[in-house]
């Protein structure tokens, strides 16, 4: 699965939050239902729309990212920077 089926981010969906692709759910749902003690299938359960196949790819590539020490970001399409002027 190419990790942009996965995630996604667009300014116009959820203020721009990183959801999986085709959804309004964003991934730190998921982190957070994790950090919770939460199952996967819980977390699946409670969003149909997130795929087993898209949820467990985020998770590969962030633990990928985590054990290689990666500066990769995990976002298909960072957002433009906010500085003020």
């Amino acid at each position: 699965m190419k990790y942009k089926q996965v995630v996604s981010r667009d300014s116009e969906i959820v203020s721009g939050s990183l959801v999986f692709a085709g959804t309004r759910v964003p991934v730190q749902i998921l982190i957070d239902y994790l950090k919770a003690g939460e199952s996967l299938e819980r977390f699946l359960e409670g969003f149909p729309t997130v795929t087993r196949k898209q949820a467990e790819t985020f998770l590969e590539v962030v633990l990928e990212a985590v054990e290689s020490g990666s500066k990769k970001t995990l976002c298909p399409t960072p957002l433009p920077s906010l500085s003020a002027t």
